[in-house]
């Protein structure tokens, strides 16, 4: 969470001028985002596997995926503001609403996980081979907005946030399946106290939903403030 606010922070700055970068290509920042995603869909994998653990019923689980799917929605409204070219139509949110059903549906696969997992994350390549070549007559419908969420696709779609099926699914397959071992041979690790200097950061892992809904637009207001104040 703390690396997340730090890498959008940095994108506010370069999106309003005062430090440019280029976020879409230079491999600083796209490596940096790929690892952010993926601490953020294994930990969501891990704490499904906790779910599962515990027999957390699927009314509990409906209301918590309603909250995320409803915070999907916002977040393509907002983004559609600020970026009307380039809005948010399957970012992390929409995402992680899509992978949690297929997660949950799947928790009883064992040790398959691991195998489908890897099988997601070779997907796209698999797929962007076939339809550059074989099945090439079907890339404009994999490519197009109605089927571009399952990651499937030739080129990346022009948006600010992109968080497709495939191999997205995968990351969070492996953290169910790490989650699952470690309760069955390392269940201390889950449990084990935290430092006392990083405590505080517990909240942010509790109200993690929250505090991604609400970062972006303390940042962009502070900085739009700082903006005024300096007559930017």
């Amino acid at each position: 969470m703390v690396w997340m606010t730090v890498f959008h922070f940095c994108f506010d700055l370069s999106h309003f001028g005062y430090w440019p970068q280029d976020f879409r290509a230079d491999p600083f920042w796209t490596v940096q985002r790929t690892v952010i995603v993926s601490l953020f869909l294994f930990c969501a994998g891990l704490g499904q596997a906790i779910a599962w653990s515990r027999n957390v019923a699927w009314q509990r689980f409906w209301r918590r995926w309603a909250q995320i799917a409803f915070c999907a929605l916002l977040v393509s409204a907002g983004s559609y503001l600020m970026f009307p070219n380039s809005f948010i139509h399957f970012g992390v949110l929409h995402g992680m609403a899509a992978m949690l059903v297929i997660v949950r549906c799947t928790a009883g696969w064992g040790a398959g996980l691991w195998l489908a997992g890897a099988l997601a994350l070779a997907a796209p390549w698999l797929g962007a081979w076939l339809l550059s070549g074989p099945a090439a007559a079907w890339a404009p419908a994999f490519n197009g907005g109605a089927l571009n969420w399952l990651g499937v696709v030739t080129r990346k779609p022009f948006t600010e946030d992109y968080v497709p099926v495939l191999p997205w699914l995968g990351v969070m397959w492996w953290g169910i399946a790490a989650g699952q071992w470690a309760l069955r041979h390392r269940a201390g690790w889950l449990v084990a106290g935290l430092p006392k200097a990083v405590r505080p950061l517990v909240l942010l892992g509790r109200w993690s939903l929250s505090y991604y809904m609400l970062h972006q637009p303390v940042l962009i207001g502070a900085l739009l403030a700082v903006g005024w104040i300096v007559g930017r």
